[in-house]
């Protein structure tokens, strides 16, 4: 074959390294009490960067679900099929725990564990980390009822992934959904129009429709219907007791910008039973625990896909010659990666701060709680807005290699704007941070406790608490508060990531946060650190040290 055939200054495949190979994650376990977790996170950061499990993803990716309406004889079946790929990724995560372990582990740090797991997994492909999250969000919410939660909890937290429709009781193990948004009202569930009617056994019969309900092919889910009470929330499962199918059509898939590997379903409900959870007309409070958990999962889903997306870039550019030189010791390139590492590590230490957040309150921590109520409002809005930027960034250092799909890149650039979607989109976390600060005083109390732990450390940080404090202070008028919303989500998030990367990373990493974040030396696109700046100290925390 002629020599103009010759492949050469390409960079080899990336695989056999570990998605947890990454200090921030492990330091963070360690600091916060899931020092005991490591070696479990470890081997599942293992397994997610083999060549077996990005084919995987590859596979549930390129092969989308299908729906099936009817069977051949013309049955209303309402199935949907998924690639095999698909399914042995769900079972991977569900045998990890990542979708219920920390409510049935007591031990300390077990829901930074989960988190640190669903971090490093939905590395590998984000798609299936849907249900997973929603698995997760779903048993808090359950335990408003006290009777259901007995007998599904169990299925729910079973680490057996048991696909199919079968009586969610017989099963070894049981997946949850979420359906609340409808045409008419997106966010605003409130404006909801689907009615659930009692039957006169406990058991109410709903008719409506839902406008987005990600992996319809749960076993079970909360919803929302209008009661005579009001907004109440209900389970409904997919097949009932008797063995037959409830009545939840489907009309169509969605057919969306990414997340392609997981199904999401317009439903119609006709006269389908579900069974009430929590108080009757008080449905958002009962389910907006579950909201909380996935959000949770959004931050961490962030963050994940911008260590996804610097992997990637890090390893071409290592591997990529331009202009006489690796492109990762070309001044420039180095500056753009070194931005997206701070970028990366200050999401993930945010993700699992939450996270302990979260287990020191379910410990009874009220300070923690009240902390974990503002920031992660704060973080979801912020830290998913990145996201996106981030994959951008991160797909043009591998230039036109990145923009084909094999690269792998489309796919994270694809996937990053949902969860800044999801659960709220921009405008909706923004006016929760104005809610909490409104009527929780107390998470403001706790956030400053948490980021004064580092004063005095950085002058850009202290400076920029002040003026977080004054614009705090112009938030009396509610009109102007909402004008300021985004602002201050933005403000919160970032110097709670200043004094976080302060107090618990490297000098240089501190630095270059607070420098350009902070301290107003940067430009509006990544790459522009100032000058000074110790890139090489941030490339070589962030850098793949298990890859040969």
């Amino acid at each position: 074959m002629s020599a103009t055939h010759d492949v050469f200054n390409q960079a080899p495949p990336l695989t056999g390294f570990s998605t947890a190979d990454e200090p921030a994650l492990l330091e963070a376990l360690r600091r916060d009490g899931g020092g005991w977790g490591e070696a479990e996170v470890r081997e599942l950061g293992a397994r997610a960067g083999s060549a077996e499990v990005r084919e995987w993803a590859r596979m549930a990716e390129a092969s989308p679900p299908v729906l099936r309406t009817h069977d051949r004889y013309g049955h209303r079946i309402d199935e949907v099929e998924f690639h095999p790929a698909w399914h042995q990724l769900m079972a991977a995560a569900v045998g990890s725990g990542q979708h219920a372990a920390p409510w049935t582990d007591a031990r300390p740090g077990a829901h930074l564990v989960r988190t640190a797991k669903f971090y490093a997994w939905a590395q590998a492909e984000a798609g299936h980390g849907c249900p997973v999250s929603m698995t997760y969000a779903a048993v808090p919410a359950l335990r408003a009822q006290p009777e259901l939660a007995a007998v599904y909890e169990p299925l729910l937290a079973s680490r057996a992934y048991d696909f199919g429709l079968r009586p969610p009781l017989g099963k070894r193990g049981l997946i949850a959904g979420m359906s609340m948004t409808e045409k008419q009202g997106g966010s605003d569930v409130r404006a909801n129009t689907t009615r659930a009617v009692p039957t006169g056994d406990g058991s109410y019969a709903v008719t409506g429709h839902k406008w987005f309900t990600s992996a319809p092919m749960s076993d079970v889910f909360l919803m929302l219907a209008q009661t005579d009470e009001g907004l109440t929330c209900f389970l409904m499962p997919r097949v009932l007791p008797d063995g037959t199918r409830n009545t939840m059509r489907l009309q169509r898939l969605k057919d969306k910008l990414g997340n392609r590997s997981n199904a999401s379903a317009e439903i119609e409900y006709e006269q389908a039973l579900a069974w009430p959870v929590g108080e009757p007309g008080r449905g958002v409070r009962t389910i907006v625990e579950m909201v909380n958990m996935t959000r949770l999962d959004c931050v961490t889903g962030s963050a994940a896909g911008m260590r996804a997306g610097l992997r990637e870039a890090l390893h071409h550019t290592a591997h990529r010659r331009a202009f006489g030189a690796e492109l990762i010791d070309q001044p420039l390139m180095r500056n753009v990666l070194a931005d997206l590492a701070v970028e990366s590590e200050a999401a993930t230490t945010l993700a699992l701060r939450l996270a302990a957040a979260l287990d020191r309150s379910e410990a009874g921590d009220a300070g923690e709680g009240a902390l974990r109520r503002l920031a992660l409002a704060a973080g979801k809005y912020w830290v998913c807005k990145r996201g996106s930027a981030h994959a951008a960034e991160a797909l043009e250092c591998l230039g036109g290699n990145g923009y084909v799909e094999e690269s792998g890149m489309p796919r994270l650039y694809r996937e990053a704007p949902l969860l800044s979607i999801w659960e709220g989109s921009g405008n909706v976390a923004a006016l929760d941070v104005l809610r909490a600060l409104t009527r929780e005083p107390d998470s403001l109390d706790a956030y400053f406790t948490e980021v004064e732990a580092a004063s005095g450390a950085d002058s850009r940080l202290d400076a920029a608490v002040a003026r977080l404090r004054a614009l705090l202070g112009e938030l009396s008028d509610p009109h102007r508060s909402q004008l300021l919303a985004r602002r201050v989500a933005e403000q919160l998030t970032l110097v709670l990531q200043g004094s976080l990367l302060v107090r618990h990373s490297t000098p240089a990493v501190a630095d270059a946060f607070c420098a350009s974040r902070l301290g107003g030396e940067w430009g509006h696109a990544f790459g522009t650190l100032p000058t000074g700046t110790d890139l090489g100290q941030i490339l070589e925390r962030a850098r793949l040290k298990d890859i040969p």
